[in-house]
């Protein structure tokens, strides 16, 4: 049986991305028309990683920087968010054998300044990283939140 793929081995292979195309048919009308790059998983975690400790970015921060980057009207929602879901595992992934300098998953958001629940040991642990930041979380329902994560927006990206 073939083993299985590391975090840190998906997050190296793109396999041949990054691609921008021309959205059409069925897909222009669930995200729109236009060019649509669909990022290298690498390239997300780079973009992740040039967060500094106290500020935050979304995921549409992340999808804004690569489409201006690709000179694209918009990144791919889907890809994107797998990406950086991958990025997080393969950070956990070397905090766990010993690194020391990981992506600051954390701080990568989803809309709406919510935490991401897919990370690595779940929305508690990213709340806690988030608090010895100096970070404020409120739980609305099952959603846990960034309070004012506007504020708090890193616009460096690019």
């Amino acid at each position: 049986m073939k083993p299985r793929k590391s975090w840190r081995e998906k997050l190296a292979d793109s396999k041949g991305l990054p691609k921008v195309s021309e959205v059409t048919g069925k897909l222009s009308r669930q995200w729109g028309e236009g060019k649509m790059v669909i990022p290298a998983p690498v390239e997300v975690e780079a973009l992740m990683k040039q967060v500094p400790k106290g500020k935050l970015v979304t995921v549409n921060d992340v999808r804004a920087a690569l489409a201006l980057k690709h000179k694209a009207d918009f990144a791919c929602p889907l890809t994107t968010g797998i990406f950086a879901w991958i990025a997080a595992h393969a950070a956990a992934e070397a905090e766990s054998e010993g690194a020391r300098r990981i992506t600051p998953h954390w701080l990568t958001l989803k809309n709406g300044g919510q935490l991401n629940p897919k990370y690595p040991d779940g929305a508690p642990d990213v709340a806690r990283k988030l608090r010895a930041e100096g970070h404020k979380i409120v739980q609305k329902g099952k959603r846990a939140l960034v309070v004012d994560y506007e504020q708090f927006l890193f616009t460096g990206l690019c």
